[in-house]
């Protein structure tokens, strides 16, 4: 007998909690990440990174002021998270960020992601960024591009064959949402 939803098309809905992370998830952020690095193609890196590594990578985040956040389930397990990075170094995209979803392998399938990036979204248009990239790993990624396209993010480009992961050749899909006020005013601080 199959799992309840899994071929109803409605994924079941898990119960989390989208907070701030913590240097106390860092492990189990880790752990999420390594799966993905050694059996998916969202991420380009083949070595998985330690934890150690991962403390240093969010700690660039937030102390930019930028969003690291995590969905815990009700036991206090984290299922996945979510962040906000710089686009590219030079000042001139200091408005733009890119997004970087990942859920435990566990856990993919029950709205978690989704919950992550509105939260994501909200937070950064809050802060007064105004425009949101995500670069995707390999066009197959369908979840992660339907995830986004739901969300707003518009196809802006496919980089053909640019990555080579697994033994095949990787695209990267481009998507971008436009936040708060975009490019109708400038910005408070230049």
């Amino acid at each position: 007998m199959a799992p309840p939803n899994e071929t109803s098309g409605n994924p079941q809905k898990v119960e989390v909690r989208i907070r701030p992370s913590s240097e106390a998830d860092m492990g189990a952020i880790a752990a999420i990440y390594r799966h993905h690095v050694l059996h998916g193609t969202a991420t380009f890196e083949t070595e998985p990174p330690t934890a150690e590594e991962m403390r240093q990578r969010r700690a660039a985040i937030t102390e930019r002021g930028l969003p690291y956040l995590v969905a815990e389930a009700a036991g206090g397990a984290v299922l996945g998270y979510a962040y906000a990075g710089a686009y590219r170094p030079r000042i001139a995209y200091r408005h733009t960020l890119e997004n970087s979803v990942y859920i435990g392998e566990e856990a993919r399938g029950r709205g978690i992601g989704r919950r992550l990036l509105e939260a994501l979204i909200q937070e950064c248009t809050a802060l007064g960024y105004r425009q949101m990239v995500a670069v995707i790993g390999d066009s197959g990624n369908e979840a992660s591009i339907r995830l986004h396209r739901t969300l707003g993010f518009e196809l802006t480009g496919t980089l053909r064959s640019v990555g080579r992961k697994h033994g095949r050749w990787l695209d990267t899909v481009l998507m971008q949402l436009s936040l708060g006020d975009s490019d109708r005013t400038a910005p408070a601080v230049e």
